[in-house]
């Protein structure tokens, strides 16, 4: 599996991908084990060089053989597991703690758009770069992170609103739309929310509504005086 690293002031430059990917490379070299091909070629080598005064026994040689083809087994069925729980993580939110050849830690974060396999390892594929399953940190909840994107809308909205004294009639739209989704959210939703925040959010609803009750009242007033005055003209020119 290739990596693509940048070069900057004629050096090459790390990039977390390369990292985890070489790191991954390392662990898998250092924790290679002795495959059934290697632990044949053991056995008979132990066949072939025993003492002919004292032969080790076909059922201790069947014993050796039957433990090996059972760890065998659990290390298959492990990087099965591996690898579907690798495929379970497809359009999850990820967190990844990743350790360049320096031993700093970076942190990725991101969606996994596809998961590959090779040697019988899972490979994670973040915003175009693929990085190994053995540096998956944390897998962000669904529920957190839809409370959180709320919030940060929320908070958008009211970070763009004038000081409260300041407050006028053209800033009703962003005020009603903050007032909504607050009504909206679900207690926990809520949370990501400070009380500072809710209770200043609340005066800007308190004064809005009556910069809008001055605003009607004004308006019908205008509109008792056109009525009037038009009336006084008709009667003026009979």
């Amino acid at each position: 599996m290739g990596a693509v690293q940048q070069v900057e002031d004629g050096k090459f430059v790390e990039s977390n991908s390369a990292s985890s990917l070489a790191n991954a490379a390392n662990k898998s070299a250092k924790g290679n084990t002795l495959d059934k091909d290697a632990f044949l070629q053991l056995l008979v080598a132990q066949m072939k060089y025993q003492d002919p005064l004292e032969p080790t026994s076909n059922t201790e040689y069947i014993s050796q053989y039957a433990t090996f083809s059972e760890l065998e087994q659990m290390q298959n069925m492990s990087a099965s597991m591996d690898l579907f729980r690798a495929s379970a993580l497809v359009g999850q939110t990820v967190l990844l703690n990743i350790r360049d050849s320096q031993g700093r830690l970076t942190q990725v974060q991101g969606s996994v758009d596809f998961v590959t396999y090779e040697n019988n390892k899972a490979y994670l594929s973040i915003g175009g770069q693929l990085y190994s399953m053995d540096d998956l940190a944390t897998v962000a909840d669904p529920k957190y992170l839809e409370a959180y994107k709320l919030a940060a809308d929320w908070l958008n909205i009211f970070n763009k609103l004038p000081s409260l004294e300041n407050l006028t009639i053209a800033d009703r739209e962003r005020v009603e739309k903050l007032d909504e989704m607050y009504e909206n959210m679900t207690d926990y939703q809520k949370e990501f929310l400070t009380d500072e925040e809710v209770d200043t959010m609340k005066k800007y609803v308190t004064k809005m509504e009556g910069l809008v009750a001055v605003a009607e009242a004004d308006k019908e007033n205008d509109d008792g005086g056109d009525s009037g005055s038009d009336g006084d003209g008709d009667d003026g020119g009979e």
